[in-house]
């Protein structure tokens, strides 16, 4: 099993910047690949950025989030991490950590980011 925690939500500006971060504890070695999913209300889930387990960590971003956000590892804290810069409002949502194992799906409870003057 894999356990994912995730913190750094909360409220900013339109322009600022957040740090999230995912505690992943458990089966480390079963993840192949990391990514943020996050929910506006009233909206569905949508992907905002994924990165691979294998050691050239390649990364995937969503349209909306490309040039602003950044997703990266930390193999020594066992961390994901979401850089967010440049916020909008439109990326106020609640952001989960998700995590694709080589048997199943983890999720952590998910962390609040609101964007807003």
């Amino acid at each position: 099993q894999v356990q994912l925690v995730e913190s750094g939500g909360g409220l900013v500006q339109p322009g600022g910047s957040l740090r999230l971060a995912c505690a992943v504890s458990g089966s480390i070695y079963s993840i192949v690949r990391m990514g943020w999913y996050r929910r506006a209300p009233g909206k569905q889930r949508e992907l905002v950025a994924t990165i691979s387990s294998s050691g050239n960590s390649i990364t995937y971003y969503s349209d909306s989030v490309k040039g602003r956000f950044t997703i990266s590892r930390d193999n020594a804290k066992n961390t994901v991490n979401l850089q967010m810069n440049s916020l909008k409002p439109e990326d106020t949502a609640v952001y989960s950590c998700n995590a694709n194992l080589l048997s199943g799906v983890a999720w952590g409870q998910g962390t609040q980011v609101t964007v807003s003057s």
